[in-house]
């Protein structure tokens, strides 16, 4: 099995997955069978006005920080030539220059890629949390209307703006620095980047992140992949202290010589 993709990021992100932790403590109103077991099943939540209410704490179901694309046929990727060449040289020296060996966080899409749980919360009728246990990170995803910035400041998670097609929350990203990283394996992406998420719920244990990645110096086209969530009842999120006492960053050295 290639082991490639476990790169400097695992040591941030992949030391340990375990299940986040609460002493099993029951959430409070979810469904529940006649045994008291979560009914993933049921139906899904509504919202006042009648939207889904995508609020819980939910984990990417599959392994795809290491290669976000992994559903996808090798020449479905439609890299340009100097970006697929970066690709190559990325994953054949195992992501050590990835920027998340230095506890920065992951961005968009690659923090909900990763094997750590996030929540959804609907903070108020103009905006949309997602909270994130890897790095203690978390987004604004503002939908009062607002646009997206036309002179943004630079950022690893960009500036999100949302508004809701039938049951379908479409969020557009943009406003990102030049250093993106799509996954542990390396997909590049820069500043141009534009992401655009339509999060979906299918029942009350199911939803779905469908990601449209907009990058026309990296890509020669829009190229998507989903995501599927599943809901994690009876738990939270546990504490993630990256950058405590790091000495691992400078030791990682690439591939092993001779290969």
């Amino acid at each position: 099995m290639k082991t490639w993709w476990i790169t400097i990021a695992a040591v941030v992100m992949l030391a340990a997955v375990p299940s986040a932790q609460w002493i099993k403590y029951p959430t409070p109103g979810i469904p529940r069978t006649a045994d008291g077991k979560p009914n993933l099943a049921a139906p899904a939540p509504k919202l006042a006005d009648g939207k889904p209410d995508l609020s819980g704490l939910w984990l990417t179901q599959g392994i795809y920080i290491g290669n976000i694309a992994k559903d996808l046929k090798a020449d479905e990727v439609p890299f340009q030539p100097w970006s697929a060449e970066l690709y190559k040289q990325r994953v054949a020296n195992n992501g050590k220059d990835d920027p998340t060996g230095r506890c920065v966080v992951g961005g968009v899409p690659r923090s909900t890629a990763v094997p750590y749980p996030f929540k959804i919360q609907h903070a108020t009728s103009g905006i949309v949390l997602i909270l994130y246990e890897a790095v203690h990170s978390y987004r604004q995803i503002f939908t009062d209307g607002r646009p997206l910035p036309k002179d943004p400041n630079p950022q690893w998670f960009g500036y999100s703006v949302g508004h809701w097609e039938g049951e379908t929350l479409v969020v557009e990203s943009a406003g990102f620095n030049d250093n993106v990283w799509l996954d542990n394996s390396g997909h590049p992406a820069g500043e141009n980047l534009r992401v655009t998420e339509r999060f979906r719920r299918k029942d009350f244990g199911h939803a779905s992140v469908e990601v449209t990645i907009d990058d026309p110096k990296t890509y020669t086209k829009p190229w998507t992949v989903t995501l599927p969530l599943i809901f994690q009842p009876d738990t939270e999120m546990i504490e993630y202290m990256c950058p405590e006492n790091e000495k691992d960053y400078d030791r990682l050295v690439g591939k092993s010589p001779g290969k």
